[in-house]
This record gives structure tokens, sequence and C-alpha cells, in this order.
């Protein structure tokens, strides 16, 4: 018999075609967890086997060094800069908004989290820490394969699983792995899900079976 879930993911990609390669996400229903409690609350930032299935952007906050062998950053900022957002933090706000991930050098978080935390923060985008003239290469090839599964304080969030282009067997290696690494953080595992489902950028919600994560 094969997985529902993938059956679900081909009913979903047959439902009405956009001209754009709409995202997928799943949504998660909590039960029995205190969401006022921090502790209880899911900050994860997850690995995608397949990918994400989109370019995502990484930008990189360092000395000279480390910049140089930031070759797949997609931005490279100096202390010069980092200063300059200090002064403008307007415009820094609008810089924020296209960068998924950032890196930083272990020697500038301070002045990053005096200065632009407050920006950064919330919005989940707080660097990344490396050690000085470390090469960031491998760290920023997986920040883009990678997605942020935040709860805050509420009981239903969404995580971003791939795109509609991507195969149904990706997209549910890709779900199944964000799924796990949230059921391993609930006391109760699968038992404080009361449900989750699936759906594109502009598509309906399709519930799915939970008994299918292996």
């Amino acid at each position: 018999m094969e997985n529902s879930i993938i059956e679900n993911l081909k009913e979903l990609k047959e439902l009405k075609k956009r001209n754009f390669d709409e995202s997928i996400e799943v949504g998660i229903n909590l039960k029995d967890v205190d969401m006022v409690d921090p502790k209880n609350r899911i900050n994860e930032e997850i690995i995608l086997p397949a990918g994400r299935g989109k370019d995502l952007k990484v930008a990189v906050i360092a000395s000279e060094e480390m910049r140089t062998k930031a070759k797949n950053a997609d931005y490279l900022y100096s202390v010069e800069d980092l200063n300059n957002f200090s002064d403008n933090k307007k415009s820094f706000k609008k810089i924020v908004k296209g960068i998924d991930f950032f890196v930083a050098e272990s020697t500038l978080m301070g002045n990053v989290g005096k200065n632009l935390g407050i920006i950064l923060g919330p919005r989940g985008k707080m660097p990344k820490p490396l050690p000085p003239g470390q090469d960031p290469s491998a760290l920023i090839e997986n920040l883009k394969k990678s997605v942020r599964a935040r709860s805050r304080d509420k009981i239903t969030f969404h995580v971003p699983i791939g795109t509609k282009a991507m195969s149904n067997e990706d997209l549910f290696t890709n779900l199944n792995t964000v799924l796990k690494r949230i059921i391993s953080h609930l006391d109760k595992g699968k038992g404080n899900i009361a449900s989750a489902y699936i759906k594109s950028t502009m598509s309906k919600a399709i519930t799915i079976n939970l008994g299918d994560i292996e």
C-alpha cells in the first residue's frame, strides 16, 4: 500500500495550477502544550535532505579574510557596513527582508547583537557565529538547504518543505525530516500533535496521517 502522504502530495499538485512554482509547507497544530513557557516552544533550524527547491540567500558579516573565503555567499558585509547598518536601521530592515540567513564572524557578534539584535532577533535571523578566519562555505551550503521551525507562542505554526516542482518522494523525505525533529521535542511525541496538514502557497489545506511518519 502506497504511503498516504505521497497520495496527499499528488492531490495537492493536481489542484489549480499557478504560473509560478508554489512553495509547499506543513502546518502543525499542537495540543496539551503550554506555549506560555518558552522551553516548550519550537525553535529549530532543520537541514532538508532534498533541499529547499528554491534559491535561498545567505549573507556573511565578517573580516576581509573570511569574506574572501565565502565564495558561495550571496551578500558580503564588512565591519564598516555593520556600523552603517547600526546608524540606519530603517535601511537595514529592507535588506533583511531579502536575506534568509546570516553568518557572522564571532568577534562581531557582540556588535551585531547590541545594535541589530532588535531587528534580527524577532525575525529569527540572528547570525550563525564562526571563529575568526574560518571558511564559512560548508555552513553556507547547509543553510541554503535549511528551514526554520518556529512556533513562538502559538499552537499552530508552519514550516516550508519545498516547492511543487520537486518530486513527491523528495517532498515526503523533507516532510518526514521536519516532523521527526518536531516530534522529538514534544513530551508526548505525536501525542502532542492534534493534526497536521500540507498546503501550497495558494491552495487549500490537506490533512495528513502522522502514522506515515517513519
